[in-house]
C-alpha cells in the first residue's frame, strides 16, 4: 500500500512537471488568440458589455460575438452566437435593452439572404435579438436618445448602381478630387447623413442631407440638441478642416457652426450638465494634419472661443470622457512608449496622471454610477483585457487570454534608448527569447504610420519573431508620436533620411551592447515600416535579409494611385512643380542596383492605401539587377490583412525568409 502511494505520488509529480512545460509562441497561435473591444458600461454601473472576436477556422475568418460581464467579474455571459458578427453594443438609457449592429439573418426567417448591417435589439431579460430596422443602406453608427425613445442613425446615401449577379456592374463614374480609398474602393459622391428613428412607430426623420457628410453625433443630456462633425468647406477632399456643428433633434432644424478652427475638430462629447462640449482639436491648421497632435479642447455649447486643456503637454491625446460633476475630463495620452489615462481640470487646466507604468491603455470608459473607470489595457506579455481602474490601481475584469497564454513561454521585453549619428536620442523596445544568452541574430521590425509609436503593450508579431531565436527591436524613429510635435514633424517632406539614421543608430547600439550579431541582421515591417525597409537597405548594405510589406519606393508613381493626394500636394508639392523632391524621396528605386539585401516583398491585392504596385516595382527592380527577391500577394485583401490563414502565412514566411539568411 505504501509502495502504491509512493508510485502514485511520483506519477502525479511527473504529470505536474510535464503540464508546466511551456513552449515558444508560433504563427499558428493566431488561430487561438481572441480579441476584446468596444466595452460599454451599463447605466446602473453593474455590467459591462463587450465584443469578443474569435477565429472560425472552418470559414477562415474572425467572428465577433457579444458578451457581458458583471462589474465584480463574477458573472460572464455570452449574449450572441450567430454565424455572422455582431458589433457596436450599446445599452438603452434605462438599461433594459442592449442594441447592436449586425448583417445576420433573423432567427424567425432562416430563408432570408444576408442583409445589410442593421440595428438589433436584445432584451436583457432573455430571448433572441430582434431586428428593428430594415433599411437598404448599412448603418455606420448610431446613438440612443437620452429618453430611450429614439435612435440617431448615421447612414450613407443609397447606391443605385446595378450590382446584380446576372449583369455587369455599372461603370464607376468619378469627378471627385479624392477618388479612392482603402476598403471603400473607388469613391462616388455618396455622403453620410443623420436620421432620427422612432423605435415604437418605426418612423424615420431626416436631420441632415445635401453635399456634405456628417458623423460622430452625440445627444445633449436633455436630448434637445445634437452635436456632430462635418467638413463643409468648398471642396472637403482637399483639406481636413472638420468642425463641430449643432442641430436641434427635429426634422428641418437649422444648423449652427460651433467651431471655426481651420484644422481638424473631432470626437465631441457633451458635459453631463449640458453646458460644454469636449472634443479633439488638431495642433495645426494645415490641409494635412497627420504630423501634428490632437489637443483636448472644450467649448461652450453656446459657442465662443475654445479652451485648449492639453496644449502645454506636447503629447497627443484621445478618447475624451467627462466626470459626472462636469469638472474634469479624462483622456488617453501617448508618452514615449506608454499610453495612459490623464485627467484635466476644466477650471485651471491642471493635469493628473491616473496611472503610469510600462503598459498600453487602448480604451477608456467611465462608470458614473460607481465613479470608477473601465480601461482596456495590455502589457508586453499580456494581450488586451478589461480592467477596473480605481485610485491608481487596476483590477483585472476579463480573462479572455488566459487559455491563449497557458501553454506559452513568451519573450522578455525591455526598453532601450540609442543615439543616432546626429546626436538624436531615440527610444526603442527589445524582444529576446526567454532563455537567450550571448549575441543573437537581429531583426529590426519597424512600425508603420509613420505617426504612431511602439508601446509597452502585447505585440504578437515581435513575440513570434523573437521566439524564432532572434533579438527583435522596435524603433520609435523620428516621425513617431509620443515625443512631441517637433520630433514627429521633423521628417516633413524629408522621407527616408532621419528615420533611417535612427534605425541604424539603434542597430549600432544593440551591436555595441553585445546583444546583436553584426553579421546576422535583418529588417522588416508593414506599410511605412515596409517603406522604411526599402529606404534602409538602399542606404546600408550590411543587412543580410529584409521583408518589405505593403511598401513603396518609387514614390513618384504613387501619385493618383494611392489615397494620399492631399498629403502629397501639401507636403511635397505637385510632381510637375517639384520633380527634384519627388525623385529624391524615391531613391530606393533609383538606387536599386546598390541594394544587395535579399528581400521578401509582400502586398495585398486590393490595397488602395499602399497599392501592390509599390512592392511589385521593387521586386522587379531587384530581380533585374540580380539581387535575390520574392513577391507574395494576398488575394482579396486590403491594407490590413484580415484572413487568419494569411496572417499565419505572413508570419511563417517572415520566419522562413529570415531563417534562410540569418541562421547558420
Amino acid at each position: 500500500m505504501k509502495i502504491f502511494l509512493s508510485c502514485t505520488t511520483f506519477l502525479l509529480l511527473i504529470s505536474s512537471t510535464f503540464s508546466q512545460v511551456k513552449r515558444p509562441i508560433l504563427p499558428t497561435d493566431i488561430y487561438r488568440l481572441q480579441n476584446i473591444s468596444d466595452p460599454q458600461v451599463s447605466p446602473d454601473g453593474n455590467w459591462v458589455a463587450y465584443v469578443l472576436a474569435s477565429v472560425d477556422t472552418a470559414k477562415d475568418k474572425r467572428n465577433e460575438d457579444l458578451w457581458m460581464i458583471s462589474w465584480d467579474g463574477k458573472q460572464n455571459v455570452q449574449l450572441t452566437n450567430s454565424p455572422e458578427s455582431e458589433s457596436a453594443p450599446r445599452f438603452s438609457p434605462d438599461g433594459k435593452y442592449l442594441s447592436f449592429l449586425s448583417a445576420r439573418k433573423e432567427a424567425t426567417n432562416s430563408e432570408d439572404k444576408k442583409s445589410s448591417t442593421q440595428l438589433w435589439l436584445l432584451d436583457r431579460r432573455g430571448g433572441e435579438g430582434k431586428k428593428i430596422t430594415d433599411l437598404k443602406a448599412d448603418i455606420d453608427e448610431y446613438v440612443w436618445s437620452p429618453d430611450g425613445k429614439k435612435i440617431l442613425l448615421g447612414l450613407k446615401d443609397a447606391d443605385y448602381s446595378d450590382t446584380s449577379k446576372d449583369k455587369a456592374r455599372d461603370p464607376f463614374v468619378i469627378d471627385r478630387y479624392h477618388f479612392k480609398e482603402d476598403i471603400n474602393g473607388y469613391l462616388n459622391n455618396r455622403r453620410s447623413h443623420l436620421y432620427l428613428f422612432d423605435i415604437e412607430t418605426k418612423k424615420m426623420d431626416t436631420l441632415t442631407s445635401g453635399l456634405y457628410s456628417e458623423g460622430a453625433p452625440a445627444f445633449s443630456p436633455d436630448g434637445s440638441q445634437i452635436v456632430f462633425v462635418s467638413n463643409r468647406t468648398t471642396e472637403p477632399d482637399r483639406n481636413e478642416n472638420t468642425n463641430l456643428w449643432l442641430i436641434d433633434a427635429r426634422e428641418h432644424a437649422p444648423l449652427k457652426q460651433l467651431t471655426d478652427f481651420a484644422g481638424s475638430n473631432t470626437d465631441p462629447a457633451w458635459s453631463p450638465d449640458g453646458r460644454s462640449i469636449a472634443y479633439l482639436q488638431s495642433s495645426s491648421a494645415e490641409k494635412f494634419t497627420m504630423y501634428g497632435e490632437s489637443y483636448l479642447a472644450v467649448i461652450s455649447a453656446n459657442g465662443g472661443k475654445p479652451i485648449l486643456l492639453s496644449e502645454r503637454t506636447d503629447r497627443p491625446v484621445r478618447n475624451p470622457r467627462w466626470s459626472k460633476d462636469s469638472k474634469t475630463i479624462t483622456v488617453l495620452m501617448e508618452d514615449d512608449r506608454q499610453c495612459y489615462p490623464v485627467q484635466f481640470s476644466t477650471s485651471d487646466k491642471k493635469m493628473k496622471k491616473l496611472i503610469t507604468g510600462d503598459k498600453s491603455f487602448t480604451r477608456l470608459e467611465y462608470n458614473k454610477s460607481l465613479d470608477k473607470w473601465l480601461v482596456e489595457m495590455s502589457e508586453p506579455q499580456v494581450p488586451p483585457e478589461l480592467y477596473v481602474l480605481e485610485n491608481g490601481v487596476t483590477k483585472k475584469l476579463t480573462n479572455v487570454s488566459d487559455s491563449f497564454l497557458a501553454p506559452l513561454e513568451l519573450c522578455k521585453v525591455e526598453g532601450f534608448k540609442s543615439k543616432s549619428k546626429d546626436g538624436t536620442i531615440v527610444s526603442g523596445l527589445l524582444y529576446r527569447p526567454a532563455n537567450a544568452t550571448g549575441k543573437l541574430p537581429l531583426i529590426l521590425y519597424i512600425h508603420g504610420g509613420p505617426v504612431g509609436q511602439d508601446e509597452f503593450g502585447f505585440d504578437l508579431y515581435r513575440q513570434v519573431l523573437a521566439a524564432g531565436g532572434y533579438a527583435v527591436a522596435g524603433v520609435n524613429y523620428r516621425g513617431s508620436s509620443g515625443r512631441g510635435i517637433d520630433f514627429t514633424k521633423s521628417i516633413y517632406a524629408d522621407w527616408g533620411n532621419k528615420e533611417v539614421q535612427d534605425i541604424l543608430g539603434a542597430a549600432d547600439y544593440l551591436i555595441e551592447k553585445g546583444i546583436a550579431d553584426s553579421e546576422r541582421m535583418g529588417i522588416g515591417g508593414w506599410s511605412y515600416g515596409g517603406i522604411l525597409t526599402d529606404y534602409t537597405i538602399a542606404t546600408d548594405t550590411r543587412f543580410k535579409a529584409a521583408a518589405s510589406g505593403a511598401g513603396s519606393a518609387l514614390q513618384l508613381s504613387m501619385y493618383g494611385v494611392d489615397q494620399y493626394v492631399t498629403q502629397y500636394e501639401t507636403e511635397l508639392g505637385a510632381p510637375w512643380k517639384n520633380i527634384d523632391k519627388w525623385i529624391k524621396i524615391s531613391y530606393p528605386f533609383f538606387h536599386a542596383d546598390r541594394i544587395k539585401t535579399p528581400t521578401l516583398f509582400m502586398a495585398s491585392q486590393m490595397d488602395f492605401n499602399v497599392p501592390s504596385s509599390g512592392a511589385e516595382q521593387m521586386y522587379q527592380a531587384l530581380r533585374s539587377v540580380g539581387t535575390p527577391a520574392q513577391l507574395v500577394i494576398y488575394p482579396g485583401q486590403f491594407h490590413g490583412v484580415t484572413v487568419p490563414s494569411y496572417l499565419v502565412d505572413r508570419l511563417q514566411r517572415y520566419l522562413d525568409w529570415f531563417g534562410k539568411y540569418l541562421k547558420y
